[in-house]
């Protein structure tokens, strides 16, 4: 079926982050992550379903869940995952938070290429982490990775960890195989462990593969 992206739907006075927060009427918030149109008709109609059930009690994730995962990986990406891979968290941030918490010790430094998704620095701020920042490169009216950079940032003892994020946010990158194969035997030689933040995985062009 066709889907309707052109219905206006007024959002000011639903305590909505995007547009209640505004100072004035006249700023329009241009937000990625969060969409003015309708969701899907087929996602409305699962949710409709389950809250006409009445009882919303503690909730097992269904096998269901896993197999939808993997499959669109595969079917997509040509990526088989194992289901045992997966752990099912409330979003990305507070998957980030966890996993920084899990792999440093206070004090440790976490690597992220800059500009980047402003909530790696809280993310590892909140854990007693130092951000060490490797900045990209501003070449021909695009972002492309700063290997000297990086290798220079990464050999310092102190970083355990980098925050790899691809398609990058904001700079709208997705890295080739080439530059991710270059991230990684920077951070293989140096010990440094990559957590990759692949969100926006989908949201490609034609001829730039995830």
């Amino acid at each position: 079926m066709k889907y309707d992206f052109d219905t206006l739907v007024p959002r000011r006075g639903t305590n909505s982050y995007k547009w209640d927060s505004m100072p004035r009427a006249d700023i329009l918030p241009m937000w990625v992550a969060d969409m003015d149109f309708r969701t899907a008709p087929a996602v409305t109609e699962a949710i409709r379903k389950r809250a006409e059930h009445g009882i919303f009690g503690y909730t097992r994730v269904p096998d269901s869940y896993y197999e939808a995962v993997t499959n669109w990986f595969e079917r997509r990406h040509g990526w088989k995952i194992s289901p045992e891979w997966i752990i099912y968290t409330t979003g990305v941030v507070p998957a980030l938070s966890a996993i920084i918490r899990a792999l440093t010790a206070p004090g440790d430094k976490v690597l992220v290429q800059t500009p980047v998704y402003n909530c790696f620095f809280s993310s590892i701020h909140n854990n007693g982490c130092v951000a060490e920042t490797s900045p990209l490169k501003y070449e021909n009216g695009k972002y492309a990775l700063d290997a000297e950079d990086l290798e220079r940032k990464a050999a310092d003892p102190a970083v355990k960890l980098l925050l790899l994020c691809n398609p990058h946010n904001p700079a709208g990158r997705v890295w080739t195989r080439p530059e991710l194969e270059k991230i990684a035997d920077i951070c293989r030689r140096n010990g440094v462990l990559v957590v990759a933040d692949e969100i926006h995985c989908e949201l490609t062009y034609p001829g730039h593969p995830y």
